[in-house]
C-alpha cells in the first residue's frame, strides 16, 4: 500500500517559553491574596502567557497538600495566564492536575530567583553608551507620588523626575531614573538578567532584576546611598548576584 505524504499538514519539534509559577503553600486563600497585592494593580503585566506550575517547593517541604487544581488555574487565568502544564508534585497531586487537564512536565526547567548578595562586588566603571536610551523606551517627566506605578512591558524605561517613596516602576528592559529614586525599581521583570538599573540618585526601598532582589531591610552601603549609581546582575560560581557601582 502507498501513502502519500500530507499535502495540508505538517508536524514538527516546537519550543514553548514559558512562565513558571513556583508554589510555595496549597493555601489558595493567601494566594489569592498575594496576587492581588502583587499584581492588581498590573492588569496588563502578563499577556496570556503559558504557564507551567511547579510543585517542587512544596516537596520540599514534605507538603503534599490536596490542592483544587480547577480554581487554581480559573484564578490564574483572570490574571490573564494560561496554565498548560504541572511538575515536581506527588503522585496524588499530579493525578489531581491531569483531571484538571494539565499536562505532566517532569522536564521543564525553571529558573530560581536569589536574594542579592548582603555586600555589593566590585565592578569595573561602566561605559557612557549604557545611558543612551533605545528607541521605544517609555519615557516618563513627571514625579512619581507614593502609590503609583508604571509598567515599561516589552521595552526600558526612563524617568526623568523623582521616583518617591512608595512609588513603583518596572521594566522588562533596563531603567534609567535621571533624578532621585527613593521607590522601588524592579528591572528584567521578565527573566532578563542583562537589565540594569541607573539611578542619578540611589535611595531606593527595593531593587530587584530579574527576580534578584534587595530590600530595605538590608540597607545600601554609605558608598553608594544618594549617589549616581549603575545596578546590575553579575555571575558568580553560585549563580547570578546584584552588585553596584558609582557612575562618573
Amino acid at each position: 500500500m502507498t501513502v502519500a505524504t500530507p499535502t495540508t499538514f505538517e508536524i514538527k519539534s516546537a519550543n514553548l517559553p514559558l512562565v513558571a509559577l513556583l508554589l510555595k503553600s496549597g493555601d489558595l486563600a493567601a494566594f489569592e491574596r498575594e496576587m492581588a497585592q502583587r499584581f492588581g494593580d498590573i492588569p496588563d503585566f502578563f499577556d496570556n502567557d503559558a504557564l507551567v506550575i511547579d510543585l517542587t517547593p512544596l516537596q520540599a517541604a514534605d507538603d503534599e497538600t490536596a490542592i483544587d487544581f480547577r480554581v487554581l488555574t480559573a484564578l490564574l487565568r483572570s490574571y490573564r495566564l494560561q496554565p498548560i502544564a504541572v511538575r515536581g508534585g506527588s503522585a496524588a497531586q499530579m493525578n489531581a492536575a491531569r483531571q484538571a487537564g494539565l499536562l505532566p512536565a517532569p522536564d521543564a526547567h525553571v529558573t530560581v530567583p536569589r536574594p542579592a548578595s548582603a555586600e555589593p562586588a566590585a565592578a569595573p566603571a561602566p561605559q557612557p553608551q549604557v545611558h543612551a536610551a533605545p528607541l521605544g523606551a517609555m519615557v516618563i517627566d513627571k514625579p512619581l507620588r507614593s502609590g503609583q506605578q508604571v509598567y515599561a512591558r516589552g521595552r526600558d524605561l526612563v524617568v526623568l523626575a523623582i521616583v518617591n517613596a512608595g512609588a513603583e516602576v518596572i521594566a522588562d528592559g533596563h531603567i534609567h531614573v535621571y533624578a532621585p529614586l527613593r521607590g522601588r525599581a524592579i528591572a528584567g521583570a521578565r527573566g532578563n538578567t542583562e537589565a540594569r538599573i541607573f539611578a542619578l540618585t540611589l535611595e531606593a526601598e527595593l531593587l530587584s532584576i530579574a527576580g534578584i532582589y534587595r530590600t530595605s531591610e538590608n540597607p545600601l552601603p554609605p558608598e553608594f546611598s544618594g549617589q549616581p549609581t549603575q545596578v546590575r546582575l553579575v555571575a558568580g560560581p553560585e549563580g547570578e548576584k546584584m552588585v553596584m557601582n558609582i557612575m562618573r
